[in-house]
């Protein structure tokens, strides 16, 4: 068990936005452009979805498993949303306690077991223009146009109070929004 001093406990960043605004596309940029950061650290999800389904890397379980997993006490936090099953493993809480900052995909639903598990909580919100989402949504010829507006129209969850919220638009150029994530990272990971 590592033993830090607490103002030197690491930062967990949960990335957030709605479907098709590019939470995906802007951490794999920031990835990319902090490989060799060993104190930071992007957090590889359990999800109940096939590895082949596209989107991020992540551990596919059953949703068997996953329910074992979870009565185990192997999730730091966990979450169901669109008929999936979203961990984040409990070893991230061992990074925490070494000082790294994390970056994972989380869900605005899931906002309060972040606040819960995680002390030094940053909340990266990523939005993009209505339009933008319409058109990428579209991209991905999941749903019909009729159950992507009303995907959209569908109203957003409530932040928990007192949270740090940064937020990016990805309506545009995603080197620009991924350049700004980057940017975000550093300063909280204390990397400038």
């Amino acid at each position: 068990m590592l033993h830090v001093v607490a103002n030197h406990m690491g930062a967990m960043i949960a990335v957030v936005g709605a479907s098709g605004v590019g939470k995906d596309t802007v951490m794999s940029y920031a990835a990319r452009r902090l490989v060799g950061q060993d104190n930071v650290e992007f957090v590889r999800r359990v999800i109940t979805r096939a590895a082949d389904a596209g989107g991020e890397a992540h551990l596919a379980v059953s949703r068997e498993r996953f329910d074992e997993l979870a009565a185990s006490g192997a999730f730091a936090v966990h979450w169901l949303a669109h008929g999936h099953g979203y961990g984040l493993p409990l070893s991230t809480m061992d990074s925490l306690r070494a000082g790294r900052c994390l970056i994972a995909n989380g869900s605005r639903a899931a906002l309060p077991a972040f606040v819960a598990a995680y002390p030094r909580l940053h909340v990266l919100m990523i939005t993009a223009s209505q339009d933008c989402l319409l058109s990428r949504l579209s991209a991905r010829g999941r749903e019909s146009v009729e159950e992507i507006k009303a995907r959209l129209a569908r109203p957003e969850p409530p932040m928990p109070a007192s949270l740090t919220i940064h937020t990016v638009d990805n309506s545009g150029d995603p080197e620009v929004a991924g350049e700004a994530v980057l940017a975000l990272i550093r300063q909280i990971a204390a990397l400038d």
